[in-house]
């Protein structure tokens, strides 16, 4: 187990975690798969507030998101995030049928 701002998560902190997929949902929801192969889910929204990802408003420019050694890029990387930071503002996502 571990802590992030007062949130206690199952498992441990992966140190060199990478995104092996990204896929752009709607309402700026990114379906994250990891390295350690956890699917999660991450608000996209959260980072509007940083003129460096505002360009992310635009649709087309959101929904190109894409991996790159293992880190979500936008615009032939100028726009990036770090894995970390997704996978520890993310939740776990589950399929229908399947039992966390």
């Amino acid at each position: 187990m571990y802590i992030i701002n007062g949130v206690a998560y199952a498992g441990e902190l992966t140190a060199g975690i990478e995104v092996e997929k990204v896929e752009a949902l709607d309402d700026m929801i990114l379906l994250l798969t990891f390295s350690t192969g956890e699917k999660r889910l991450y608000d996209t929204t959260e980072l509007l507030e940083y003129p460096a990802f505002k360009t992310l408003e635009n649709e087309e420019i959101y929904k190109s998101a894409r991996v790159e050694h293992g880190v979500v890029v936008w615009l032939d990387g100028s726009i990036d995030i770090a894995p970390e930071t997704l996978y520890a503002n993310s939740f776990v996502y589950q399929e229908a049928g399947e039992l966390i």
